[in-house]
């Protein structure tokens, strides 16, 4: 096993191409992108598809990297958590094949 580390970012949907292109640009080798069905923080409850036009609407990105990698991206997803609603951690994982990541 070859420990990395996975970022998971929770942010709006209108954000997320410009998250998947500092992902790209800095060199990670993929990433996920899923739907946040709904959620609770900040005092605020929201759920998916409650606003017509869905501009309330949240994404989970994750990607898994190595160290450099991660604190590039990291340092581009601050500045953009400036702009738009969002929530970042990571963590360190395991993985089985080190080269895909």
């Amino acid at each position: 096993m070859n420990t990395k580390h996975r970022i998971e970012l929770i942010i709006e949907r209108m954000a997320y191409k410009r998250a998947c292109r500092i992902f790209e640009a800095e060199g990670a080798m993929g990433y996920t992108v899923l739907p946040a069905m709904a959620g609770f923080g900040n005092g605020n409850r929201w759920q998916r598809d409650t606003d017509i036009s869905g501009s309330r609407d949240m994404v989970v990105i994750i990607s898994i990297n190595d160290q450099g990698t991660a604190e590039k991206v990291l340092d581009k997803l601050r500045t953009l958590l400036d702009e738009h609603i969002g929530v970042v951690s990571v963590s360190t994982v395991e993985v089985l094949r080190p080269e895909r990541f």
